[in-house]
């Protein structure tokens, strides 16, 4: 079973609207959805945002089903010229440009794991990869062109790279300067993926993250992101992983 995770509950909308088969289970205050999508048994969840919340989240569904594979999915924030609104990043290695015990531990260093990052299942990450081509060589059947004009979405591609979570909200020139001074292979930030990645590393559970880019993550960012989420983030996840699940 593929448990797949996003932060706000727009992100996965036209997953849900999908799911076949329908069943809720309701506990600590999420709503745990499984169902069949696309011939495959998956369980579908938002954990809210936050680093916090998602390691809960990810917790519960691991201990309350029987899950072979986990995939977070939804926006993220552009911390490279290069990476646009609108760009798949896949996930490789994931930071927490927050954890800082220094001087007891080097900075990023997670206490008692003695890692700076945990890594996406390559198996799963080249896969996701092809299916994100195939997403974009299908992409006007998904994203119509009033909605790419509408988020200045222009030639979307897909890079696989690092991505770095924290608690805070990335909107200025001094933290993105912070974060690739420190960690130079960070294209991508967000407030969940590397609590959840930190959970699947501990229970042995692969991982996979994918991430829309909404904005770039500085003083320009104005994105409306439920809107984004919706009409253009849930989306892409419904086609990504429409081509992942066959």
């Amino acid at each position: 079973m593929i448990g797949i995770i996003s932060a706000m509950p727009e992100e996965i909308l036209a997953l849900l609207e999908s799911l076949q088969n329908k069943k809720s289970f309701k506990k600590g205050m999420r709503t745990y959805y499984s169902g069949n999508l696309f011939d495959k048994n998956v369980v579908l969840v938002f954990s809210r945002w936050g680093k916090v919340a998602s390691a809960t989240t990810v917790t519960q569904l691991i201990n309350d089903f029987n899950i072979d594979e986990i995939i977070f999915t939804g926006v993220g924030g552009s911390v490279d010229e290069e990476i646009n609104i609108g760009d798949i990043v896949i996930g490789k290695k994931l930071f927490q440009h927050d954890m800082n015990a220094h001087p007891i531990l080097p900075t990023f260093e997670i206490p008692l794991l003695g890692k700076t990052y945990f890594k996406t299942n390559k198996k799963y990450r080249k896969q996701l990869q092809i299916a994100s081509s195939k997403f974009l060589d299908k992409y006007n059947q998904y994203i119509s062109d009033k909605e790419q004009k509408k988020f200045l979405i222009n030639n979307p591609k897909i890079i696989i790279d690092d991505i770095a979570s924290g608690d805070q909200f990335i909107t200025n020139e001094k933290q993105i300067n912070y974060i690739k001074t420190h960690l130079p292979s960070v294209t991508c930030v967000e407030m969940e993926g590397a609590a959840v990645a930190q959970v699947c590393f501990e229970y042995s559970i692969p991982f996979s993250i994918i991430r829309t880019i909404s904005d770039k993550a500085n003083n320009n960012s104005h994105i409306d992101f439920p809107a984004f989420a919706k009409e253009i983030a849930s989306k892409y996840a419904l086609g990504i992983l429409r081509y992942y699940l066959v």
